[in-house]
């Protein structure tokens, strides 16, 4: 494999891990834009405009769009998050011409008003559906209610409220000020020549307008919180909390990775054995996130009503002990050979590698190889896991339950 960077006249990055022994290849638009870069105005913007981008562009129609992708059996698709929409497309190498055409008509949309007002309804279901699960919504109001105040607090859907009082001329104002080049990065993966890649961007991409936009990538201040969603016709409660954790670029995000797999995986972790092996939870988990200048550590639980509170109480036993002595040796070798498999599997499809290249461009201009990335891992020691606890201890600092509770039990310190 070879890494490759190239940047336009006008700011575009382009990176490539070109391997001529893979039989597919991948490419994508990273734009650094999403919920947090949003106002209280535009909330749900970005996932709005991720939505008008398949409505067609002067080139293309929308029917084009998916026709065109069908015909050459792309595998394609667009998301967006807090941080970054994504728009990519998986194919084999003789259609990337076509694919480029296409990918790239998709950052620079028509933006009509019937499309906008139709999308519109489309949004606002999408936004009922989530709505409807309990899982989805546990996580929102959690971050909302954690990054109360903090840029990332904002939810990317938006809400009814915003997205009904969004405008056309809003949407193309912010899309004026987000997708210029210089806050755009092209990556490709696979099967592939980065000078016809670079040849393609110069013809397709070459004359967007410069610019970057500034994102405060502060830290959050977040209080100890509890709140209770009641949802009566549910079944079980869930209940999700975050706390503090290391941000995308702090050298501890390996050492916090791991130490989540070994504590709060979904098989074979302490919260496993614990609570979902003896019948006691649905699911028992612990996940790190990590943003742009801020991170969290993120428990989860869905149970019975009933089992609520002792659940909470061996799940805080766990994190204290945790907290205390760390982990094994035993412990964290499990835990390096488990993200160690996921790291190759999902190294050996250029789709896999597209997301890995993506994220450490946008957001350390980073280029880290599937080797990389082993060795980060593999370097980790339980001196590192004491040092991660020693400044991000896990607890449940903001605490969201939704489900038939009227309340939720005292939380235990940990």
């Amino acid at each position: 494999m070879h890494f490759h960077h190239a940047q336009l006249a006008n700011g575009l990055d382009i990176i490539a891990e070109t391997n001529p022994r893979a039989h597919s290849m991948a490419i994508g638009f990273f734009v650094k834009t999403g919920a947090r870069d949003e106002t209280d105005s535009v909330s749900g913007v970005s996932h709005f405009l991720e939505h008008m981008a398949f409505k067609g562009s002067e080139r293309f129609s929308a029917e084009d769009v998916n026709r065109v992708f069908d015909d050459i059996g792309a595998n394609y698709n667009a998301s967006t998050s807090e941080e970054v929409t994504l728009y990519f497309a998986a194919i084999l190498p003789e259609y990337l011409e076509t694919t480029f055409e296409l990918l790239s008509s998709l950052l620079q949309p028509s933006l009509r008003e019937s499309d906008f007002n139709t999308e519109k309804q489309v949004i606002l279901e999408e936004i009922a559906m989530y709505d409807d699960l309990p899982a989805f919504t546990v996580y929102e109001k959690a971050m909302q209610q954690y990054f109360h105040g903090h840029p990332l607090g904002r939810s990317v859907l938006g809400s009814v409220e915003s997205i009904r009082a969004l405008t056309a001329a809003q949407m193309r104002e912010y899309f004026s000020k987000a997708y210029v080049a210089g806050n755009i990065t092209l990556v490709v993966a696979g099967n592939c020549k980065f000078d016809e890649i670079v040849e393609l961007a110069q013809t397709r991409c070459g004359h967007w307008p410069r610019g970057q936009s500034r994102r405060e990538a502060n830290d959050a201040t977040p209080k100890q919180t509890v709140n209770t969603i009641e949802k009566p016709a549910s079944l079980q409660q869930h209940l999700m909390s975050l706390a503090a954790g290391p941000a995308s670029t702090d050298p501890l995000r390996y050492a916090a990775g791991l130490l989540a797999v070994a504590i709060g995986d979904d098989d074979n972790s302490r919260l496993y054995w614990e609570l979902i092996d003896k019948g006691h939870a649905d699911a028992a988990e612990l996940g790190h996130n990590d943003f742009d200048g801020t991170g969290t550590w993120t428990t989860y639980i869905c149970c019975q009503p009933v089992d609520l509170d002792s659940n909470l109480e061996v799940l805080t036993d766990i994190y204290r002990e945790v907290n205390r002595e760390g982990i094994s040796e035993s412990e964290l070798t499990l835990a390096k050979n488990k993200v160690a498999t996921r790291i190759v599997l999902s190294g050996e499809r250029p789709m896999g590698r597209l997301s890995s290249l993506g994220g450490n461009w946008v957001y350390a201009k980073e280029y880290r190889s599937t080797e990389n990335e082993l060795a980060a891992v593999q370097a980790v020691t339980t001196a590192d896991i004491r040092r991660l606890l020693d400044t991000f201890p896990l607890t449940l600092t903001s605490t969201v339950g939704i489900g038939p509770l009227i309340s939720l039990p005292e939380i235990p310190a940990t």
